[in-house]
């Protein structure tokens, strides 16, 4: 069985949340169900949603494109970070 949930929220916000929703595919009602079947699930607010940054886009195309390191273990990721 399906219920209406009537909310107010700054426009700002749900102006801002709509378009992040929008590049996950997803749609607001669909998100605010996720989030309270969650909250069931754990008791309490239990988790982070969100794009990757930048930063983490950027190193991702690099690796994809053969241009990025990549290491084989740790120990030489950490040597390469040190200089």
């Amino acid at each position: 069985m399906n219920t209406t949930l009537n909310i107010r929220i700054d426009s700002r916000v749900k102006e801002q949340a709509t378009k992040i929703l929008n590049d996950l595919g997803m749609k607001a009602s669909t998100a605010i169900s996720l989030f309270f079947r969650q909250i069931i699930l754990h008791g309490g607010i239990p988790f982070d949603i969100k794009l990757l940054n930048k930063a983490t886009i950027q190193a991702i195309e690099e690796l994809e494109s053969g241009k990025g390191k990549s290491f084989n273990n740790a120990k030489d990721l950490l040597r390469d970070l040190k200089g």
